[in-house]
């Protein structure tokens, strides 16, 4: 993504009357997934710095174009608004998926509706209910979870170009303290990355806080996820419901009789990771010094 977003910066200054060449663009956009990992590693290990090794490794690649590229630009620009543009294009997956598994569960509610089973509170039992009726629980769930995506997706701002500290003073340098043409810049800048807003205010980079609720998101579908799964292995042991299960699949080494709970039990197991996320995004936030510091480098990776 750092490619676009070079030609998207460039593309947009030349717009709003910088001295940047069609040319120049033509050559970024001809060379954009033309990259020399090796060189790029080279210089990386020269530099110590990888946003500056790829802007290297794009210049060699693009030389008419080298003296123009990130022009104006802090590494955050890169770094920062790749991973919301990546965030971004998940979280539509995300929807999508959602979408299915809300599909599949409205059809089980509507097959089985009218079918008898026993309830349970505390795990004993209760009065009756249906196997329709359960699977509902489990279907709202999911519908909530669908709604807080559809919010985050809408309202995911992009990072923009903020500068080095968010106030935007180099920006301001080459637009001769021109700040209509600055907030142009941004708003352009972030309609070619296909973001219809950018950030209010931002120090080096977004607020960690969008990473936080991110992972909330996440953490509420795999909450669901989790709940549906225990309900299924615990159906599994009362023989109410069953997974499928291969012609030729053996449910134990010692007890070939078994009829393990196998996909339930990834479900939990992968949902009881993703929860965990949250605590590490909080804390990720909460130790953010004044514009920015790295110490979140490795785990936010």
């Amino acid at each position: 993504l750092g490619g676009a977003l070079w030609i998207a910066l460039a593309t947009a200054e030349k717009e709003l009357g910088l001295p940047i060449e069609q040319k120049q663009i033509d050559q970024m956009k001809a060379k954009q997934f033309d990259i020399d990992f090796e060189y790029a590693k080279e210089q990386e290990k020269k530099l110590r710095h990888d946003v500056m090794s790829h802007i290297h490794t794009f210049g060699k690649a693009c030389p008419d174009a080298a003296p123009i590229i990130h022009l104006g630009a802090t590494s955050c620009f890169i770094t920062d608004n790749t991973e919301l543009t990546q965030i971004k294009k998940s979280l539509l997956e995300v929807q999508k998926k959602l979408v299915r598994v809300i599909d599949v569960l409205k059809n089980m509610v509507l097959k089985y509706k009218d079918m008898p089973t026993l309830g349970f509170t505390h795990y004993q039992p209760a009065q009756l209910t249906t196997v329709g009726k359960r699977a509902s629980l489990w279907l709202q769930d999911f519908v909530f979870d669908l709604h807080q995506v559809d919010k985050l997706i809408e309202e995911l701002p992009f990072r923009g170009v903020k500068g080095t500290t968010g106030t935007q003073a180099s920006y301001l340098a080459l637009f001769n303290n021109d700040s209509k043409k600055v907030k142009e810049l941004d708003a352009k800048v972030a309609a070619l990355m296909g973001f219809s807003k950018t950030i209010g205010v931002s120090g080096q980079t977004y607020t960690r806080k969008i990473d936080f609720m991110v992972c909330s998101v996440l953490s509420g579908i795999a909450q669901s996820a989790n709940k549906m799964a225990n309900d299924i292995r615990l159906l599994m042991n009362l023989r109410e419901v069953e997974e499928p299960f291969g012609k030729n699949q053996v449910g134990s080494s010692a007890m070939a009789y078994k009829r393990n709970p196998m996909r339930s039990e990834r479900v939990c197991s992968l949902a009881r990771y993703v929860i965990s996320l949250t605590a590490n995004a909080a804390h990720t936030h909460a130790t953010q010094w004044f514009e920015r510091t790295l110490d979140d480098s490795a785990n936010r990776r």
